[in-house]
C-alpha cells in the first residue's frame, strides 16, 4: 500500500472516530446557589480564612455537581460570585484570588497543583471534574502582576479580574474568561484592555462564555454568536431582578431566542437582594427555569439539549413596515420605565388594535383579553433612546405591560402580580436593528414556554391563551451601533447625577417603583450617622417617608457612596465611586 493511500486511510479513520464520538444531544445542568457571604471587613482576611469560606461554598457546589453527574449531565454551570460572595473592596478581595493561566499552557491542576503557585480552588474544581467526568464552569478571581512598564498598571501593581473558568471531564483547564463589562460596585476588579472572545469545542457542540452584565453589550456576547458561531452560551451571573423588562429568567430566555443559541444561566440565590432566576434556554422556548423569592435554598436544573440548535432568521421590521398605523383611540401619555421616558397609550377595551410611536420606532399591538377588569390597567409603550443609568446603551423597546395601579402615572413601575389573562396578542415594531429579544412574562414572574412564537416577518404572537395573567409582552431591541456614537454626547450630561442614580438603581430595585422616590432621589442623603433622612422642605410627605422606609435597611448596600446631596453642585464626582 502506498504512503498516500495510508494517509488517506488514516484521515478517513480519524473522521469516522470524530463523527462516531460526536453527540447530537447532551444533558446540561445549572445550579442556583445560595452563596455563603463573607463578613464585611475593612482589612483583608488571612489566606486561610478566605480559603475556609471558599471551601464552605465549594462543599455545597460539589454536592450539586455530583448530583448532576449522577443524573447524566455533561456540563454544569455555577454562578458568578458563587465561591466567595460579594461586597469586597480591591484590597479585601485579594486573599481570594489565584493565578489562573492561559489554557494554552495545557494544565490539569488536579495532576500538577503547584505549577502556577498556590491554587487550591482550581485544584479542587479540576479533581471534581476529573473524578465525575463532567465539564465544570465556575467563577473565581484571577490576579496578574504588572509594573511601571505598563502605563495602565494599577497603583498596587496587579490586575484583578472577575474570571470564569471551565474544566473538562479530564480536569484540564480548557477556558478562561475575564469579564469585560463590569457592573457598578465591581471596583475590586479590572476590565481587560480588549474584550476576550473565549470559545472551546466539545463532542457536543461549540461553547462560548461571558458573565452577567456582558449580556447587554455587543462584545463579547453578540460577537461570539455572530462571528464565532457558538452553539451554546455559558453564563455565570449574579443578577439583580429589575421589572418590568430585566428580570433574569425573562431577559436571558429572550436573549437565547433572539440570538438563536442554547443558553445556560446560573444565578446567585439571595432573595433579600432580589437575586434569583436561573434557567436552561433554547432558541424556541425555555427548557427549564427557576425563580424563587420565598425560600433560601439553592436549586439544581437539568435538561437535554440539541448540540447544534436550529436558528430562525427574523426580519424584525418586515411586518410592522407593511401595515398602516392601527387605531389610537386614546391620548398618549408619558411613563417611566427604569428611568427611561416611554410614550404610552392605554388599552381601553377587552379587544383592540393600537399603535404608539416614539422617534423612529412605531409599535403595533393587536390583542384580546379574557376579561376587562376595572381594577387593572394595561398600556402599550414605545421607547427609542439612550439608556444612561447603570450603563450607557441604546434601546428600542415595544412593550405591552400592566400598570402598577389604575393611575396612569404608575405605568412602567415594578409589578410582579396580575389578574388579566390574554386570549390573543400580536406585537411588532419598526425596529432599526435586527437584534431584538422577545419577552413574555406572566404573573408571579413566570415564563410562558410553548405559549408564544416569533414569525419570520417580526411578530411576537400568542399560540394559545396565556396560562397565567400577563405582566408584560415585550420586544426589547438593542442598537449596538449607536452605543459608541451616543457615549460622547452622554458625557455632556451631569455625570454626577447619572452615577448617583445608577448606584441607587443597582442596590435597591424596590426604590425604582416607589412613587415617593421618583424624582425625589436627590432629596435624600446618607447622613454622617449612616441613617437615611429627608432634606428639609417637604415635612410629613407620606410618599417620601415611604421611600425612606425602603432606603433605611439598604444602607449596607451603598458602601460605595459617601453622601447624596440635593444640590447638584455638591454631588460627589464620578471618581468618588
Amino acid at each position: 500500500m502506498t504512503a498516500s493511500r495510508l494517509l488517506a486511510l488514516a484521515a478517513f479513520s480519524v473522521l469516522c472516530v470524530l463523527k462516531s464520538s460526536s453527540l447530537d444531544a447532551f444533558v446540561a445542568a445549572v445550579y442556583e446557589h445560595a452563596v455563603i457571604l463573607p463578613k464585611v471587613t475593612h482589612a483583608p482576611v488571612s489566606p486561610e480564612e478566605a480559603l475556609a469560606l471558599m471551601n464552605r461554598n465549594l462543599d455545597i457546589l460539589e454536592e450539586a455537581i455530583v448530583l448532576a453527574a449522577t443524573q447524566g449531565a455533561h456540563i454544569i454551570v455555577t454562578p458568578e460570585d458563587g465561591i466567595y460572595g460579594m461586597n469586597f473592596t480591591r484590597e479585601t478581595i485579594y486573599p481570594y484570588l489565584e493565578d489562573i493561566p492561559d489554557p494554552q499552557v495545557n494544565w490539569t491542576p488536579c495532576d500538577h497543583p503547584s505549577r502556577f503557585g498556590h491554587t487550591p480552588v482550581q485544584r479542587r474544581l479540576s479533581c471534581l471534574a476529573k473524578s465525575k467526568s463532567i465539564y465544570i464552569v465556575a467563577n473565581i478571581g484571577d490576579k496578574k502582576p504588572c509594573d511601571a512598564s505598563d502605563p495602565q498598571c494599577p497603583h498596587d501593581g496587579r490586575y484583578q479580574y472577575n474570571t470564569d473558568v471551565v474544566f473538562d471531564y479530564q480536569g484540564k483547564l480548557v477556558a478562561r474568561y475575564h469579564k469585560q463589562n463590569l457592573f457598578l460596585g465591581e471596583n475590586q476588579f479590572n476590565a481587560p484592555k480588549e474584550a476576550e472572545m473565549v470559545t472551546f469545542n466539545t463532542t457536543f457542540g461549540k461553547f462560548g462564555i461571558f458573565t452577567c452584565f456582558d449580556i447587554l453589550f455587543h462584545d463579547p456576547a453578540v460577537t461570539l454568536v455572530k462571528d464565532h458561531h457558538v452553539d451554546t452560551i455559558l453564563f455565570p451571573t449574579a443578577w439583580m431582578n429589575v421589572l418590568p423588562h430585566l428580570s433574569a429568567i425573562e431577559f436571558h430566555s429572550a436573549w437565547a431566542m433572539g440570538m438563536g443559541v442554547n443558553f445556560l444561566a446560573s444565578n446567585i440565590h439571595l432573595p433579600a437582594k432580589r437575586m434569583t432566576g436561573s434557567g436552561i434556554y433554547v432558541p424556541s422556548y425555555p427548557k427549564t427555569f427557576h425563580y424563587d423569592m420565598k425560600t433560601e435554598e439553592g436549586k439544581l436544573l437539568l435538561s437535554e439539549l440539541e448540540s447544534h440548535p436550529r436558528r430562525l432568521t427574523v426580519n424584525w421590521t418586515s411586518y410592522a413596515n407593511s401595515i398602516e398605523a392601527l387605531s389610537t383611540e386614546n391620548e398618549e401619555f408619558k411613563g417611566t420605565v427604569f428611568f427611561d421616558e416611554y410614550t404610552f397609550v392605554k388599552l381601553t377595551g377587552i379587544t383592540g388594535n393600537y399603535t404608539v410611536c416614539q422617534k423612529d420606532l412605531c409599535c403595533h399591538l393587536s390583542y384580546k383579553m379574557s376579561e376587562k377588569r376595572s381594577d387593572e390597567v394595561y398600556a402599550l409603550g414605545a421607547f427609542d433612546g439612550l439608556h444612561t443609568v447603570e450603563g450607557s446603551y441604546h434601546l428600542q423597546v415595544c412593550t405591552l405591560l400592566k400598570c402598577k395601579t389604575t393611575d396612569l402615572s404608575s405605568c412602567g413601575g415594578s409589578v410582579d402580580t396580575a389578574s388579566t389573562r390574554f386570549e390573543i396578542f400580536s406585537l411588532s415594531g419598526t425596529f432599526g436593528t435586527q437584534y431584538v429579544f422577545p419577552e413574555v412574562l406572566l404573573s408571579e414572574v413566570q415564563l410562558a414556554p410553548g405559549e408564544f412564537s416569533v414569525s419570520r416577518d417580526g411578530r411576537l404572537f400568542s399560540l394559545q391563551p396565556t396560562s397565567r395573567p400577563v405582566l408584560t409582552v415585550t420586544l426589547f431591541g438593542r442598537l449596538y451601533d449607536k452605543d459608541a456614537a451616543s457615549s460622547a454626547s452622554s458625557d455632556a450630561q451631569p455625570m454626577q447625577l447619572r452615577m448617583m442614580l445608577a448606584a441607587l438603581a443597582s442596590v435597591v430595585p424596590e426604590v425604582l417603583s416607589n412613587p415617593g422616590c421618583r424624582g425625589q432621589v436627590r432629596k435624600y442623603h446618607l447622613a454622617d450617622d449612616e441613617t437615611y433622612q429627608a432634606q428639609k422642605g417637604t415635612p410629613g410627605n407620606p410618599e417620601q417617608e415611604s421611600c425612606i422606609q425602603l432606603l433605611h435597611p439598604m444602607q449596607d448596600r451603598v458602601s460605595g457612596l459617601s453622601r447624596w446631596y440635593r444640590r447638584p453642585d455638591l454631588l460627589p464626582s464620578a471618581s468618588s465611586f
